[in-house]
């Protein structure tokens, strides 16, 4: 259960200047092709219903420049799980529930948006070990603390 709430891709519908995204995974690539001014894949990946669809359309993102991509993805991903879960009371309960807790990305395959590590990990508690950058765990913690100032 925490894991698929928490995840990019779990299925809550939200709102952001009167456009709708099915997943946060959506929000990003969608997000991915406007900075990129890529209107093409931008409409498309509104139009998809599952999060890998999206994931996919936005690694065909044209005039995509990495650096300006690391300079803007964690807030965008911020953005993105503000909006899932200050518009979902249910989801937004849950993240709070969580109190001060770490919260990480366990994926033994992913070193940006996870640890690095699987959720078995001896050290996934530890961030002095992790393998990876776990931006969306310090993404949804941000998020986190947004939600209790609000």
């Amino acid at each position: 259960m925490i894991k698929a709430v928490l995840a990019s891709g779990f299925p809550a519908q939200f709102n952001v200047e009167g456009i709708e995204y099915f997943t946060a995974e959506h929000y990003m690539m969608a997000q991915k092709a406007k900075l990129f001014n890529d209107k093409e894949i931008f409409a498309q990946i509104l139009q998809v219903k599952h999060p890998n669809e999206a994931k996919q359309l936005g690694r065909k993102v044209r005039n995509y420049d990495e650096q300006i991509w690391r300079e803007k993805r964690f807030g965008i991903v911020v953005q993105a799980n503000f909006a899932k879960f200050s518009q979902h009371p249910e989801l937004k309960k849950f993240l709070l529930a969580m109190k001060d807790r770490i919260l990480v990305e366990a994926s033994p395959v992913d070193k940006i948006w996870g640890v690095g590590m699987a959720q078995d990990h001896p050290h996934i508690q530890d961030p002095s070990l992790w393998q990876g950058l776990n931006l969306l765990g310090f993404a949804l913690i941000h998020v986190r603390e947004l939600l209790l100032t609000e």
